[in-house]
């Protein structure tokens, strides 16, 4: 499981472009100070960030809608043009925002997701 530290870490290591790309789903959720930890990193991505990981040979997967998923280490996976609401710099980190995370939940609908937007939801309120 990884913390905190270990995403902000990890994605420091990358050297990724803040304006390529944006930390989505559990590793938000941690950075935002939901949850403790997470199994791994999502991240969303532009097209042009896609096409240059594409290029330097990193797993691509074409998913139904036509865009792309990236496996880009066993701990962080790359989801192109992923993305609801805005991206806020959290830790000087691209993270989606509270209403992102919570659209995007809802897209995605499994139990867990399910589970996550209740967490998000608590969160938010406390927090007011």
């Amino acid at each position: 499981m990884l913390h905190r530290e270990e995403i902000i870490c990890l994605l420091n290591e990358t050297a990724f472009d803040i304006d390529e790309y944006w930390v989505t789903s559990g590793a938000a959720m941690v950075l935002h100070g939901i949850k403790e930890t997470t199994r791994d990193i999502d991240l969303g991505c532009t097209s042009q960030m896609a096409d240059k990981l594409e290029s330097e040979g990193y797993h691509v997967e074409v998913l139904h809608d036509g865009s792309r998923k990236i496996a880009f280490s066993e701990q962080i996976e790359i989801f192109e043009n992923w993305i609801e609401d805005k991206v806020i710099l959290l830790e000087g980190l691209p993270v989606v925002s509270i209403d992102g995370m919570i659209r995007m939940k809802e897209e995605l609908g499994r139990e867990k997701d399910l589970e996550d937007i209740l967490l998000i939801k608590e969160f938010r309120s406390s927090n007011r």
